[in-house]
């Protein structure tokens, strides 16, 4: 895990569907510095549903209730509270104190549609941002806790936003292997009713 600390920052960009907005998070957390890989998944839920395989690949074909359910499960084993991350933690955890597109350079961050051969690497073996964070800007998409709307539950400042509180999909983050380099932008935005094979997740703790 590595530490993301307090503080406010920029969310969104010029688009609408993810307008610009300040944001503050009051209290610091805990992000898994890599995605959640399939020897984890095995070691918490004894199966292993990913499309492509390999230990240390991150976990794909999951959905928002498994991956909630993954969640509970460790948070009983290791006695920690974990979680997925809300969308605001997960953008502010990308961007660790940048304001660009990107935390860096995409090709050195990031594997996509240019670089991955259309098939999921293993996790950590790209640059990681100024957190410690891998595989933000690609691998596989990572789902967020809160429910998807179009734009965002707040036009102007927020604080803590986990989104609103019902809704017909959830909200994933990051790009993907198959995805073009507009989708890996730290402030994409993309919501789901299921799974896909390049659709995973990372998650972040907290004292129980």
């Amino acid at each position: 895990f590595r530490w993301c600390p307090p503080g406010t920052f920029l969310m969104g960009d010029d688009s609408y569907e993810s307008r610009e907005h300040n944001v503050t998070l009051t209290q610091g957390f805990w992000m898994l510095e890599t995605e959640v890989t399939q020897a984890m998944w095995k070691s918490v839920m004894g199966d292993n549903p990913s499309h492509f395989h390999g230990d240390d690949l991150p976990v794909e074909r999951v959905s928002w209730l498994n991956c909630r359910e993954f969640c509970d499960r460790l948070s009983r084993k290791i006695g920690m509270k974990i979680s997925l991350p809300t969308e605001a933690q997960w953008e502010y955890a990308c961007r660790a104190g940048s304001t660009g597109s990107f935390a860096g350079n995409l090709e050195a961050m990031g594997w996509y549609m240019h670089n991955a051969e259309w098939e999921t690497h293993p996790v950590g073996k790209k640059k990681p941002n100024a957190w410690g964070l891998y595989d933000m800007h690609g691998n596989v998409s990572e789902w967020c806790q809160d429910w998807y709307e179009y734009g965002y539950s707040s036009s102007g400042s927020a604080m803590d936003p986990s989104g609103p509180e019902s809704g017909t999909k959830h909200v994933y983050r990051g790009g993907s292997c198959e995805d073009g380099s507009s989708d890996c932008r730290a402030a994409t935005r993309k919501s789901s009713y299921s799974n896909t094979h390049t659709l995973g997740f990372r998650i972040v703790g907290s004292d129980m």
